[in-house]
């Protein structure tokens, strides 16, 4: 005996079903149809906006002309080549461009010499002292025989300021290997410098007095001379503050080299031991007289 037969009832849900179902089938069909047509539509339009750009392109590849020399033959190229190099000199637009170079260069001076100024002002140094700094200022008179102190910014800023003002009376320069924070950086070297060269460390401000002395960044001489470890004292047949890159391979070096914490009249001293007391003489005297 069956558990379940088909009802009559549900035969007939079934066929309402498929009724129901048949129009919904249809309209889906109609909406593909539509669908297809829209995409077919932007499709087209797509493809025309393309050809559009790829047209414009080529357009203005066109206007513009070629982007590389012709594949000419060798005889050509070489009789170009020597016309150009036989043409017709122009004087006046070669004085032209000298001009120009000029006004550039000067410009460039200007320029750089008026970053300097700013530089002191927000640092409290003078004028002279931030020019010689951005390397714009003319070289000192040079002297027979000049002091140069090697030195470090590693050193305690007392010892430097001791050094300074003896340098100053003695008409020497102070060296340094590098610049605090590197070559590119200009700020802690000028600030080094102004603790160095106050005469008052307490001013502060563009107006603070500061001292003759030239301060250089110069490694080439520290290589020139093997200096290793400062302070250490030479005497410099010439202008040592002129830049290393002006200046000959052989360029004249001390004689001697002379290390040690002393005073600048104890060093000048021992040089003078080791045989240099010609070099010596101008100095000790400039420091004897002040």
């Amino acid at each position: 005996m069956p558990i379940w037969r088909r009802s009559i009832p549900s035969r007939a849900l079934l066929a309402a079903a498929l009724l129901v179902a048949s129009p919904c089938q249809a309209q889906g069909e109609a909406d593909g149809g539509n669908a297809r047509q829209r995409a077919q539509t932007q499709g087209d339009s797509a493809l025309q906006r393309l050809k559009g750009a790829v047209a414009g392109q080529k357009d203005r590849a066109e206007a513009r002309g070629p982007d590389q020399l012709p594949d000419l033959p060798e005889a050509t190229r070489r009789r170009a080549f020597e016309g150009l190099r036989h043409r017709k000199p122009a004087p006046g637009m070669d004085a032209r461009a000298r001009s120009a170079l000029t006004a550039g260069q000067d410009s460039l001076a200007v320029q750089r010499e008026a970053m300097a100024k700013r530089i002191g002002e927000a640092l409290g140094l003078d004028a002279p002292d931030v020019t010689a700094i951005a390397g714009v200022a003319p070289p000192s008179a040079p002297h027979a025989w000049v002091p140069l102190l090697f030195a470090s910014s590693s050193m305690p800023i007392p010892i430097l300021r001791t050094y300074a003002a003896q340098l100053e009376k003695a008409g020497g320069v102070m060296a340094f290997r590098g610049v605090p924070g590197g070559m590119t950086k200009i700020g802690p070297m000028a600030r080094l410098s102004a603790q160095i060269l106050r005469i008052d460390p307490g001013c502060d401000g563009p107006a603070c007095a500061m001292r003759n002395v030239q301060l250089i960044v110069d490694p080439l001489v520290f290589r020139q001379h093997g200096v290793a470890r400062v302070p250490a004292l030479g005497l410099i047949p010439g202008d040592p503050t002129q830049p290393y890159c002006e200046r000959e391979d052989d360029s004249p070096v001390s004689r001697h080299i002379v290390y040690g914490d002393a005073a600048l009249s104890g060093l000048l001293e021992e040089y003078a031991r080791l045989g240099g007391t010609k070099e010596v003489a101008d100095a000790q005297a400039r420091l004897d007289r002040r």
